[in-house]
Parts: C-alpha cells; structure tokens; sequence
C-alpha cells in the first residue's frame, strides 16, 4: 500500500466513505483512519474514536483539558510541542483504532471490530512499526490475541501497564487510557516506555533506515 506522506491525516488514502457497519454510517460523523509518521517504530491502537476524534479526524483527539495522548507524546519527543492543537505533527509515532467509526452511546461489537479488522492490518504491515501500544483493555485483549502467544485471560490491563510483552515480530507496551490514568500511573508508563526508547529495541526485520 501507497503511503503519501505529504499528510498526517489518513496517509495511505483508506476508504472514508466505508459502509461496512451500517448501524454506524448515521451516528458518525466521519471515518477516521490512523494519523501520523507512516515510518514510525511507535503505533499506538485506541479501542474507536473518540467524540473529539469523530469531529476532527484525529485518533485520540481530546476536549481542551482532558488528559490526552499528546501530552504524553509530547515528554518523549515523539510529538512537536509548538504544532496545530488539533493537528498534532507526530514524528516517529503512528495513532489508530480498532474500529474507525463512532456510536456515541456504546462501545464497537465483536463484528464491527472484525469489519474494520483489514484496516488495522494494512496500517501495521505497511508500517511495521517496532512497538505497538495497545491502549485501554479493548485494544490490549484484541492485539494480544492477534499478536502474542499469551493467552487473552492472561492480559491484565493494570498489571501489563507499562510493561514490556513479546510478540509476533513486534513487542506490545499496553497503555491504560490517558484520560483514567492516576498522575503515578502517567509517570510510570513515561518512565517505562522511555526506557524502551533508550534501548535497543530495533529488530532485523528488514525495516529501511530512518
């Protein structure tokens, strides 16, 4: 797949007239696609999007003063600090979804997830990034069945924040949301995943050089 990286915002031109969950075409207001460096090591996979999201375009998307991702991001220098607030400029960090579509009154279901399943694939296989960032229990309990050996109940959302998990040509760094993280738990997984940063967690997967 064709990336254009002249965007952020949905860089490898996937269908944003998608039809494939019916129930949703009327409760969303856009389909939003993953946003960011099509080169990054780093893709982060939220569970949908968010009301903020829906109305900008922008996976994990935040009201002005709710904790948010880019925050976070921004301590580890993997977002610009001084770029558009609603257009975060993220470099080496990819952000995206399960599903792609908001219902504002409930979570996706199994089958929505499963719609938007070849999505996700062509974002993690055109990038192949070297850690993904499973954020929230959703995200953790989908992205570990797919790309670790552990067993599903035997991902814990709380324990597993922060800590490093070996996978399927990838190693998973699970997240609780920013917005129902504690201020110890925030500093905690920065902690963490700085030290991944500053190790040497590239692998030989034939990635091209930065």
């Amino acid at each position: 797949m064709d990336a254009n990286q002249r965007t952020l915002r949905n860089p490898f031109g996937m269908d944003e007239e998608c039809r494939n969950c019916p129930a949703l075409c009327g409760s969303r207001s856009r389909v939003v696609h993953g946003y960011g460096d099509v080169g990054a090591d780093f893709l982060f996979v939220g569970e949908r999007p968010s009301a903020a999201a829906d109305e900008r375009g922008v996976p994990f998307a935040a009201p002005d003063g709710e904790p948010a991702l880019r925050g976070l991001l921004e301590r580890l220098g993997l977002c610009r600090m001084d770029s558009d607030r609603h257009r975060p400029e993220y470099v080496n960090a990819y952000v995206t979804a399960l599903t792609r579509c908001r219902d504002p009154d409930r979570p996706p279901t199994d089958e929505e997830i499963d719609n938007c399943e070849p999505f996700l694939n062509a974002e993690i296989r055109s990038i192949n990034p070297e850690i993904i960032v499973p954020v929230g229990e959703r995200a953790l309990a989908e992205i570990g069945a797919e790309y670790t050996t552990r067993p599903v109940a035997d991902l814990d959302l709380e324990s597993d924040h922060g800590e490093t998990i070996r996978g399927r040509g990838f190693e998973l760094v699970p997240m609780i949301h920013p917005r129902e993280q504690t201020d110890e738990q925030r500093q905690a997984w920065l902690e963490a995943f700085a030290a991944v940063m500053a190790s040497d967690y590239r692998q030989t997967k034939g990635r091209r050089e930065r």
